[in-house]
């Protein structure tokens, strides 16, 4: 379809959607909106910044009734999502397009002022962490009786192991709770970039009849983004981030710069050395010198980072799941992943919502190996650069 009116969605959602210039449908949108305005359970991958999450939001919101308003018998709509970052970008979609009643329910939170504003709430939507849902299902505080649409965002990882156990009782509750007498049109959806059919059969008996769609990511990781490797001894791996975030500067073009890193100790030490040296840059990550970072830290960092007040923004790939910030220029690697599902997320943060971007990896001999390895793997070239008098460059031929 070419517009989401035909999809059969309300008008006030559409002309929602106008104010940001989305009048177009993007591919994934085409596939999933039809199947949940028709009550379907779907396990769905696309790759990031290709509207996945407008795709389940919006036939989400056209269905619901919002008389739970009223009544307070708990949420029509639950998204659960792994972490606080993710959570607060969809509860602000939420927002932006419907005036129902919605609340946030995530960890760091102190939880009896969490309940508090919650029962005050009467929220129609609920977005979350499968931690901090699981506690208020299993005091009675969230209930599930006039549940109607279900969503796991990135799937995959609320799945892996730090996650699986949380969200697989969290299901099994979900699963009691639901009225399935009443809510005949209950539908349950999970989605990710390399969300498939082993995600989908760790997520039990609410998505047994899920129908699993797919579109070709790569073609966004060959066509949209540019992939470059810049050999570097361990040892000199910092100096060569530094150097080549100075090269970036130095172009006309503003630079905002994503920094991954697997390691929670080893995104500390690239931002501590990249602040001492005066870059402009901040962390997110679980613990900075060894303190967890507050809610408001970690909010007070991506806002920095979103505004363009500093140009580079340390990560680890957990803590970065889902993040949605325009203008992404460039993602830096500073290690090679194993897994090809690893690198795509990684691309995902650039080259979003058709513009280009420009994918980064440092590494030595070894991770170079590894690197050729996803190249060939995930059917992309990966351009050999190096730094020279300053500027990225091809390299010097001897």
């Amino acid at each position: 379809m070419d517009s989401f009116d035909k999809l059969g969605l309300n008008e006030f959602l559409v002309e929602k959607l106008k104010t940001r210039s989305i009048v177009k449908p993007t591919a994934i949108q085409n596939m999933v909106i039809p199947r949940l305005l028709d009550g379907k359970n779907i396990v769905f991958r696309s790759a990031t910044g290709t509207g996945k999450t407008f795709a389940y939001l919006l036939p989400a919101l056209h269905a619901i009734s919002g008389y739970n308003a009223a009544g307070n018998r708990g949420p029509e709509i639950l998204i659960c999502a792994p972490t606080l970052e993710l959570c607060s970008q969809i509860k602000a979609e939420v927002d932006f397009l419907s005036p129902v009643p919605s609340a946030l329910l995530i960890g760091s939170v102190k939880l009896d002022r969490q309940i508090e504003n919650f029962k005050k709430s009467k929220a129609v939507v609920v977005v979350g962490n499968p931690g901090r849902l699981l506690v208020l299902a299993k005091m009675g505080k969230l209930k599930f009786n006039a549940l109607k649409f279900l969503i796991l965002d990135e799937a995959d990882r609320l799945t892996a192991q730090e996650c699986m156990e949380e969200t697989k009782e969290l299901l099994e509750i979900i699963g009691r709770g639901v009225d399935k007498a009443e809510n005949k049109n209950f539908c349950a959806a999970a989605c990710s970039a390399t969300v498939g059919e082993k995600t989908a059969a760790q997520l039990g008996p609410l998505f047994e009849t899920a129908e699993i769609l797919e579109s070709d990511d790569h073609e966004i990781l060959r066509e949209k983004i540019e992939h470059w490797a810049i050999f570097s001894e361990r040892r000199r791996k910092d100096q060569t981030l530094r150097s080549l975030l100075s090269a970036l500067k130095a172009k006309k073009s503003r630079t905002k710069a994503l920094i991954f890193t697997s390691r929670g100790d080893e995104a500390e030490t690239a931002l501590s050395r990249l602040q001492h040296h005066h870059v402009p840059a901040v962390g997110l990550f679980a613990k900075v010198n060894k303190k967890p970072l507050s809610n408001a830290e970690r909010k007070t960092a991506l806002d920095s980072f979103r505004e363009g007040s500093v140009m580079a923004l340390v990560s680890t790939d957990l803590a970065a799941r889902g993040l949605d910030i325009p203008g992404i220029t460039h993602v830096i690697a500073l290690d090679v992943p194993q897994d090809s599902e690893v690198y795509i997320h990684r691309c995902g943060r650039t080259g979003r919502a058709g513009k280009r971007g420009i994918m980064i990896t440092i590494g030595d001999e070894t991770q170079m190996r590894l690197l050729a390895s996803l190249e060939k793997k995930l059917k992309i070239r990966v351009q050999p650069k190096e730094l020279h008098y300053g500027q990225v460059c091809a390299p010097l031929l001897d």
